[in-house]
């Protein structure tokens, strides 16, 4: 009787879950947002995923952006280091890790002057591809 009881309560979680949540969708272009404190000048701009972009001192460098299928709830993420170059011409790492176009204060990189964050990631970019922008 309780191994009946048992399969029963199995087969109805089993039964009421919901689908299998897909894979995540691996994209080449990160898109983030930038606010320069001095000036307010709020900037989106496109960096490809493993390349470096400069915002005012600091670079940002995507090095994976994934995000859920249109048929999933909405979740984006991406793994990011940001450089500062000081002034001395240093370059020093102010952050390394995931960042979350959800939640963009969990994770958002909060300079003295610039603030940046993950916006969203995209299949493509009006900006020219790092191998196109070199022939």
């Amino acid at each position: 009787m309780r191994s009946i009881l048992l399969t029963g309560l199995t087969a109805a979680l089993l039964a009421t879950s919901g689908p299998a949540l897909a894979e995540r969708v691996s994209n080449p272009v990160a898109e983030f947002t930038g606010v320069d404190k001095i000036t307010g000048r709020i900037i989106t701009f496109d960096v490809y995923v493993d390349e470096t972009v400069q915002f005012g001192a600091l670079q940002v460098t995507p090095r994976v952006c994934y995000s859920a299928p249109d048929t999933e709830e909405p979740k984006t993420d991406s793994f990011v280091e940001v450089d500062e170059i000081t002034l001395d011409r240093k370059i020093r790492r102010i952050f390394t890790g995931w960042m979350f176009a959800e939640s963009p204060g969990l994770n958002a990189v909060e300079h003295a002057v610039y603030d940046v964050w993950l916006k969203a990631c995209k299949q493509e970019s009006d900006v020219p591809a790092p191998e196109e922008a070199k022939s």
